[in-house]
């Protein structure tokens, strides 16, 4: 039932305005146990309506308007019933409740038309979110996500100003105006360098994304677009703070005559030695590499990946910059200390990307030498995505399939969760874990923390287990 308390009038009248905006209730997807929350008598399924008379947009106001120490807020519960509360609580204490989305209004939807969009690079008929292409600024400032500041407006820009979201991840590609207008197919987009300035002026920081397209935005262009990047890496101010060197990635469902080029293993040397020249330049220039290629660059090119102390403080690594490097950093210390034998005989199966095959074999030789234990690792390629050479997180249900027929898998297959919808058993192609396990008739565990992936595999620990197959 509903504890009702104190209430006082909030104070961020600034921060959030009193615009009737067409804003959905924020619905409740969790509680958290002991939370005040929980205590009130929130529950999964009701939805919260105003907080101080206002409506929450998003997660980031949600997270402004409980920073007060009186809330009186306005609960639509799950059967429909609209209940008025009011809580005191310390300032900095949170109230333990988990929503189903971030942003409670409507999703800013990209206006660009690039060639690479992995989204229209898709097959038609899967599930709907896979076709969703955000360019949304509130994602990017709670998620990572990339954006490209192509359809913000006046309202937006403000925001971003007075609530100090930052830092903001942003898809550059190129600062050369005509190149850029080219790639995202925008007249706005020409417009970047201007938008950095404003962002400057206004103390908001961000980290740069550059997807190379060879013969479009790659050679003198990607210099210029990498120093014209680093003159905001101040010592007064880093605007600027890092920029990722992604390589574009073509499946076979890419509309015909788009214009682009895939990325061949003589192309990625050529770029890694361009950009590793500029990296030393800027080191001696500005006092740090600033740029650093995704870890998809040195695997394509058969190269060894930098180490780790190259990626700095790794501002980059949830996008594939340095995530290898830091993968294996881990896996190298939890395999300093490894049992001479197991007390039962194990044989299971690891299953990644064919482009990180190479950088995992030593760890798999490693832990085939446990007396008992034995870990056959497959590197598979993508025939749903046409690709030989990609990442596990692109891995589909389709290509486990295809991928480990008639291969000998032992007692189970472990696969890394980030080849799954998140808090979801899917892959990329709709297919479900269970659907996979049946056809391959072994059993699929989940390999969701990085650090207990050893024990995991060798069984001191127990993993996400789907349900033994029909």
């Amino acid at each position: 039932m509903w504890k009702e308390i104190n209430y006082k009038e909030d104070s961020n009248d600034l921060l959030i305005p009193n615009i009737n905006y067409q804003i959905n209730p924020a619905e409740i997807e969790s509680i958290e146990n002991n939370s005040i929350a929980e205590e009130i008598g929130f529950e999964s399924g009701d939805s919260i309506i105003s907080i101080n008379g206002k409506k929450p947009r998003d997660l980031i106001d949600y997270q402004i308007l409980i920073s007060e120490e009186i809330l009186d807020i306005s609960v639509l519960d799950k059967n429909k019933k609209i209940h008025n509360i009011s809580i005191e609580k310390d300032q900095d204490d949170n109230l333990g409740i988990n929503f189903k989305d971030a942003l409670f209004d409507s999703i800013k939807q990209c206006n660009n038309k690039c060639p690479f969009c992995f989204i229209d690079q898709q097959p038609n008929g899967k599930r709907k979110s896979l076709y969703v292409k955000d360019d949304d600024y509130r994602l990017s400032f709670l998620y990572g996500s990339y954006l490209t500041l192509t359809n913000l407006n006046k309202d937006d820009w403000n925001r971003i100003s007075t609530q100090k979201l930052s830092p903001l991840f942003i898809s550059i590609h190129a600062t050369d105006p005509k190149t850029r207008e080219k790639l995202l197919k925008n007249k706005k987009a020409s417009q970047i360098l201007e938008q950095i300035e404003w962002l400057e002026q206004n103390s908001i920081q961000i980290h740069a994304q550059i997807v190379v397209c060879p013969e479009i935005n790659d050679g003198k262009i990607l210099e210029k677009s990498i120093y014209d990047l680093a003159k905001f890496h101040k010592k007064s101010f880093k605007t600027v703070l890092s920029t990722a060197i992604v390589p574009v990635g073509l499946t076979k469902f890419r509309p015909e005559n788009d214009g682009l080029i895939a990325i061949s293993k003589k192309y990625a040397r050529k770029i890694i030695q361009q950009v590793e020249k500029f990296q030393t330049s800027l080191q001696k220039s500005i006092g740090t590499r600033f740029c650093w290629l995704a870890d998809e660059w040195y695997l394509i090119a058969g190269l060894k990946l930098p180490s780790y102390k190259t990626y700095e403080n790794m501002p980059q690594e949830s996008n594939g910059v340095g995530s290898i490097r830091s993968f294996l950093k881990t896996l190298e210390t939890k395999t300093k200390s490894l049992p001479e034998k197991i007390d039962k005989q194990r044989k299971v199966s690891w299953v990644v990307g064919k482009l990180v095959y190479e950088a995992l074999l030593p760890t798999v030789k490693k832990l085939n030498k446990i007396d008992g234990l034995r870990i056959n690792l497959y590197g598979l390629p993508s025939v749903y995505w046409g690709q030989d050479q990609v990442v596990t997180g692109l891995l589909t249900g389709e290509d486990l399939i295809i991928g480990l027929q008639n291969k000998d898998l032992g007692e189970s297959i472990f696969i890394p969760s980030i080849m799954l919808k998140l808090n979801s058993d899917l892959f990329l192609d709709d297919k479900n874990i269970t659907e996979v396990s049946n056809k391959l008739k072994t059993n699929i565990h989940v390999l969701d923390d990085t650090n207990d992936i050893i024990s995991n595999l060798i069984g001191l620990s127990k993993t996400k287990e789907i349900p033994n197959y029909a």
